[in-house]
């Protein structure tokens, strides 16, 4: 009798895990737009840079997002009821919004103080932060598809350092088209169709 209680709560711990598992992807899932907002701004700044030689273009596109996604967020959070609870979902937004701030750190610093006209570099710091903030994600929910855009923010590190200035840019670019544009995308149906599926069921 005891073997089966010890059973049924080790089925029961297992079962809550998955569950909070799965509320951690639907959540993540909710966020698509702010992978697509980013890539969309990563974009910007890259155009209005190559175009100008503005060194502004970085931090005046990263300061722009990042007051857009606030506004959304907190919009969402106050007319949706939306807010994330649980500990999976804090520790996301943790290790997304610590990434955030080393990356507006580290790249403003390397740009006001004319270090950053070496593209290696640039994207080297970059691609590894991205990289790192959803290698931590994917870890924390343990979802290999995120995992994989950690992989492809890696890659470019890799041919950065070790490839020519052009082939780094392409690569950084490959990187988020598919790693936030294409990734954020695909979050945003994944939810389109869960509300979908939510509502039949209602």
């Amino acid at each position: 009798m005891n073997i089966n209680a010890e059973e049924q709560e080790l089925k029961d711990r297992l079962s809550l895990i998955e569950t909070m598992i799965a509320e951690g992807r639907r959540t993540t899932e909710s966020y698509g737009w702010t992978f697509l907002l980013w890539g969309v701004a990563y974009y910007v700044a890259i155009l209005w840079a190559a175009l100008g030689h503005n060194y502004l273009a970085w931090p005046v596109t990263m300061i722009g997002a990042a007051v857009l996604m606030a506004l959304i967020v907190w919009f969402k959070s106050s007319h949706c009821g939306y807010r994330p609870g649980t500990a999976k979902s804090r520790a996301i937004w943790g290790t997304w919004i610590a990434m955030a701030i080393s990356m507006f750190v580290v790249l403003d610093a390397l740009g006001f103080s004319g270090r950053l006209t070496d593209g290696h570099i640039s994207i080297a710091v970059a691609a590894t932060l991205i990289g790192t903030a959803n290698a931590a994600s994917s870890i924390i929910l343990k979802w290999k598809l995120q995992f994989a855009c950690a992989v492809v923010w890696w890659a470019a590190v890799v041919v950065s350092c070790f490839g020519t200035g052009h082939q780094g840019s392409i690569a950084f670019l490959a990187a988020i088209f598919l790693c936030q544009i294409v990734f954020g995308a695909y979050l945003m149906i994944a939810e389109a169709h869960q509300r979908g599926k939510a509502a039949i069921h209602a």
